[in-house]
This record gives C-alpha cells, structure tokens and sequence, in this order.
C-alpha cells in the first residue's frame, strides 16, 4: 500500500495541472495509524466534492482503544457512530483552515447528526475497525491543481482531525458512555410500552416545547414549563442504566388531549412522533418515547393516490368511483387523509397520530345541524369518529388525538389529557361526565343509510415494475432534493405532509431505498409491505451500505429512516402502478 509520504510526492507532482489530475490520488494511503481512502476525486472544483474514508484498525478492541461494551448491542453502536461522527465534526470545524482556493476548496465535512440520534453511514462501527466517511474540497486555482495546498488539507488536517475523532483516548469517555447508556435506555423504554399496556411515555422533567417554529432544539430551561405527569396516569419504567424513569404513560386506546388554543396540546403530540426515535442529552425529550409502530397521519390536499381501499371512510362518490380501489390524481382533504391511514395500516402502524389543526373537518365528524342538512344517505363520508372504536376494538390499533374544538370524541375516549400552560392533567372522568350532560345526537333522515363495510385490515397492493424509472436522460437519477422532496428519475417526490421524517440524511437514504427496492424486489408479485421488508432485512444485514447502486460504493450521506416513511414516499410516486 502506498504511504503517506508517497501521497505527498504524487500532489507535488501534479501541482499546477489541471484539476482532474486528482485522479490519480484515488485509492488506499497508509498513514500508519489510519488508512485514508480517496474514493472518488472530484473532477472541477465546483463540483460534488471528493469522497474520502479514514480507517481505524481493531477499531473495539486496537488502535482506536474503545472498550468493547460501547459497541454491544444494535443500540449502543448506533449511539458510537452517532458520537462519532459529531466528534468528527466539532473537530473539523476547529482543525481545517476552510477555503483554499476556488469553488469548494479546503472543505471538509460530515454527515452531521440532529437532535435525533439515528443509524447513519457517516461513521460505521464493527469489530475490526472504525471508520469515518467524510467529503473534502480539493484545492484549486482556477481549474488547476494547488497540490501544497492539497497536502497541507489531506496530510495535516485529516490526521489532526482523525486523532481527534476516532480514538478514545482523544475523547471525553464519560460523555460517550452517556451518550451510548442513554440511548439504549430509550430503546428499553420503548420495548417496555407493549407489555405495561402504553403507546407512548412522556417522563417527568422533560421539556417539550422547542426554541421555535423552524428549530428543533429546545426552548430555554429558564422559560421551559418541565413535563410533570398526572398521578393518575403516572408510571414507572424500568432502564439498564438510569434506573427507574417515572413520566406520564399514554395507554392503548383513544386518547383525546384537549385544551385551549397554544397551552401545548400539540407540542405534546409532536413529542410523542418524535419518540419513535432516540434523543441526544439535551434534547428535553430524551427518555419521551412511543411504540415503533406510531405513524403521523394527517389531510394533504393535492397528493396523488394509486389504488388504496378508502371504502371504511368514503363510499358511494359521485360519478361512482370505486373507493375499494380508489386513485386520484389530486386527493381532496378528506380523501386524502383516508388514504393516509390506511397506507399506514397497509405498512403495519399499530398507533395513529392525528391533530385537529391538520386534519379534513369533515372527515373527522359531522355535527347535527350538518347531518341534518345533508342526511347521512347523501354523505359519502363515514367519519372518523365512527370509524375509531373499530380500529382499536377490531384491529387493536390505538389513536392519539389533539381535538381542541370538538368535544364528540369523548363519548369513545379511554383517555383524555388536559393541556393547561403545557401541565398537563388526567380529564377522562370530567370528559365522561360532559360527553353524559351533553349527547352526541344525530339528526333524523328520511333518506336510507348504507352500513359502512366492515374494518377489516387493509388489503395489501403489489407494486409492478413499470411504475419505477429512475432513467432521465442517459442516466439513472434518484436522490434528496433539499429535506422535504425526492427526486427518481423525472418525478419529484413531495415528502413535505411526511412528518416523521426529521433529518434530510433520512430522505437521501429514502431515495436510495427505493431505487433499492425497484432492482431487487419490485417483482410484480411481492406485496408493498413484502417490498420494504426486504428492503429493510438488507440494512439489517449489510447496514446503508446496502443502499450503495454498485459494489464498492460507501455513502457517508444516509440515514436510516422506518419502514412507513419508506411506505408514504413510495405512496407518493407519481408513476406508482399497483394491482
């Protein structure tokens, strides 16, 4: 293998030529207490910039000296990479120079965790090494090689930076022990939520509100109302490092939170979808957790529809659509929103999520003066709240609802929480009692009511292959437009109404997944959900490397995101065929 100092002479050689002379520095370098890999170098300087790995050998137990228990377990190495990579991070911000030339010269960057700490490709753990993808912005004059300033960047910073990063006696060893201990304490929460009956714990302490409408880092402690559970609904919850947890438990159900307008009834909520995935110390929502199978669902006017079974909400539409099999190129509010749900149930959510403020009023209930005018016999509609007692009684799927101005739930809640100053308060008793004061009635109709068919699970669709092109031009195209949007061949996937996506890593890693899916799963035979498991069963294996279109590839952009975010944005291609 070539050395470091071999690498020096090469970028004195080339000094001066132009810039695709890079080129010739792809490949393996011994640095002798890491290896650095140029994977791919750039071809202009304000191109995509270059691809880079540095390697540490014996990463658990060698050269990087991490004590082998810090990698045991899913949990606890997703926690390393995590740590690792803001490490790798923190250190480039303070070892690289930054610009040294033109275009993207002298950059050196990672793939930089969130609030949320998630299994990335940024930096793989394994028993053998560690290892640090990262991007460099090789020096340019013009369109020419600077090659000492390339071998100041590649041979100066990148070991300092290494040194830093990936070696445990350069870290702080308590903070990355409670950073691994932490999140596998989440993961315990959250496995525990099934068995004591919950989908979700919000614990005592906790600050939920966050700095502002476009962060999501917390509010300031000193302004913060911290969480404190009602005792009606307090528990506690064993974990293998913090020990007890006591918070509020949110129980298998219906559970309505009320309360008025900006006294937290949504920050709640918004916790709870969070909790799905692990939180960094700090956060204010650590140890706030939900079952793995609590998926946001909401009205998204204007999306497109392939071939979903509505029937249990919507029936007997205008012109006679076949809402057992309904497809629109534009959903209406109420359409859409019944669509959502049951592509959720399709890809297996087991607890929905749903707010008042993001939901189709009409599908969510009908008010007597309104049934009164239009009889139900001309209502398409069955709404949901005639629809939410057979989730959870027939399919055991619960509900989490924020209803600030409609009190009709309460007649079926097995919960209701009042948010007042964001304290919240055990109501279901008051709400009962309301819900006896004040009937629910509906009102009289001549016209013939037709019984809705029954909830039964949603019928899986098979995808077929025609429906995935990732050819635009002579290429393949498909990747992350920004957070919110994929782009796959011509189409561009609005992921924006997706609300449990929360880092753009995610929606990179997305599109790969579904590029994935097309080469190697999407048969014609196999159902969506047989599709994404599949999908799913090969990170498991291989990790995102998996994700990699050729052999050999490493991306260091991606991260993991669940099986419904990959469901909702497949649901979304505007080419999708089923049968």
């Amino acid at each position: 293998m070539r050395t470091a100092q071999d690498l020096r002479t090469e970028l004195g050689r080339i000094d001066g030529r132009g810039y695709k002379a890079y080129k010739d520095i792809e490949g393996a370098w011994d640095f002798g207490r890491f290896t650095l890999f140029i994977d791919h170098a750039q071809g202009d300087p304000f191109a995509a910039p270059s691809l880079l790995r540095a390697r540490v050998a014996a990463g658990m137990a060698g050269a990087a000296g991490f004590p082998a228990d810090l990698g045991r377990g899913r949990a606890r190495r997703v926690a390393l990479g995590d740590f690792l990579a803001r490490a790798f991070a923190a250190a480039a911000g303070r070892c690289a120079r930054g610009r040294r030339g033109t275009g993207k010269s002298g950059l050196l960057a990672i793939d930089c965790p969130g609030q949320e700490v998630l299994e990335r490709s940024a930096v793989l753990v394994t028993d053998e090494f560690v290892e640090a993808r990262f991007a460099a912005g090789l020096p340019a004059a013009g369109r020419s090689v600077l090659g000492r300033e390339a071998a100041a960047m590649l041979l100066e910073e990148v070991p300092r930076i290494v040194e830093a990063a990936l070696y445990y006696g350069s870290l702080d060893g308590v903070a990355l022990r409670r950073h691994v201990e932490l999140a596998e304490d989440q993961e315990a929460l959250r496995a525990a939520l099934d068995e004591r009956g919950l989908v979700a714990f919000v614990p005592d302490g906790a600050i939920l509100p966050r700095e502002s409408g476009v962060s999501n880092r917390p509010l300031e402690p000193s302004r913060a109302v911290r969480f404190a559970s009602p005792p009606a609904l307090r528990v506690t919850l064993e974990t293998p490092n913090a020990g007890p947890v006591t918070g509020m438990g949110v129980p298998r159900g219906l559970t309505v939170i009320a309360g008025g307008g900006y006294h937290g009834k949504s920050t709640l909520l918004r916790a709870i979808e969070r909790g799905v995935y692990d939180h960094v110390a700090g956060d204010g929502r650590e140890l706030c957790v939900a079952v793995p199978g609590a998926v946001k669902v909401r009205a998204e006017d204007g999306r497109r529809v392939e071939r979903v079974d509505i029937s249990a909400f919507i029936t007997n539409l205008p012109q006679g659509q076949d809402t057992a099999a309904f497809s629109s190129e534009a959903a209406s509010g109420s359409t859409s929103q019944a669509a959502n749900i049951m592509e959720a149930l399709e890809a297996g959510a087991t607890c929905l999520l749903m707010d008042e403020d993001t939901s189709a009023a009409n599908f969510m209930a009908r008010d007597e003066r309104m049934q009164a005018l239009v009889p139900a016999g001309k209502e398409p509609i069955t709404p949901f709240i005639d629809r939410v007692a057979a989730l959870r009684d027939r399919l055991g799927v619960s509900t989490v609802l924020v209803a600030g101005g409609s009190g009709d739930f309460f007649d079926l809640a097995d919960c209701v929480v009042v948010m007042e100053a964001f304290r919240p308060s055990d109501a279901t008793a008051a709400a009962r009692d309301v819900a006896r004061r004040y009937p629910r009635r509906a009102a009289p109709t001549a016209a013939p009511i037709a019984a809705p068919p029954p909830f039964g699970p949603a019928r899986p669709r098979v995808p077929l292959p025609g429906g995935f092109d990732a050819w635009r031009g002579r290429r393949e195209r498909f990747g992350a437009r920004g957070p919110d949007a994929v782009q796959y061949g011509r189409e561009t996937i609005d992921l924006h109404y997706v609300e449990q996506i929360v880092d753009p890593s995610q929606t990179a890693a997305i599109a790969a997944m579904i590029h994935h899916a097309a080469d190697h799963y999407v048969d014609g035979r196999r159902s969506l959900p047989e599709v994404i498991a599949l999908v799913m069963r090969d990170i498991d294996e291989r990790g995102l490397d998996a994700l990699a279109p050729h052999p050999g590839q490493h991306p260091g952009d991606l991260a993991r995101p669940r099986a419904f975010e990959l469901a909702a944005a497949i649901n979304r291609l505007r080419t999708l065929r089923v049968q």
